[in-house]
């Protein structure tokens, strides 16, 4: 019977790198610069002002994003690319600190 061992290894390798590609192999860059994506340049303005839902849902338009979210500093995220994302970036008293896209 054959080993496992050695077939497994390669195959977690592929796999993770795999997954470090776009999947239409375009680099991040060239994601972000999409006219339907995000531009995070847009409401720069908004660090230093307290996040508030009203506040996400506006920077979100204004942005052009599909999606946005607030975090704070030990929020769990996930940590997939989406170029379609706004991120408000957050202090422990719910001041943004940075704004970004992905």
């Amino acid at each position: 019977m054959p080993s496992t061992r050695f077939t497994l290894g390669p195959l977690l390798l592929a796999g993770l790198l795999a997954g470090c590609a776009s999947q239409d192999g375009r680099d991040a860059d060239t994601l972000a610069a999409r006219p339907d994506s995000c531009d995070a340049s847009r409401v720069q303005q908004l660090v230093g002002q307290p996040v508030s839902r009203e506040l996400l849902d506006q920077a979100m338009q204004r942005a052009g994003a599909k999606t946005a979210r607030a975090l704070g500093p030990h929020d769990i995220v996930t940590l997939e690319y989406n170029s379609q994302r706004l991120n408000l970036l957050t202090d422990q008293q719910g001041v943004i600190t940075r704004v970004s896209c992905g």
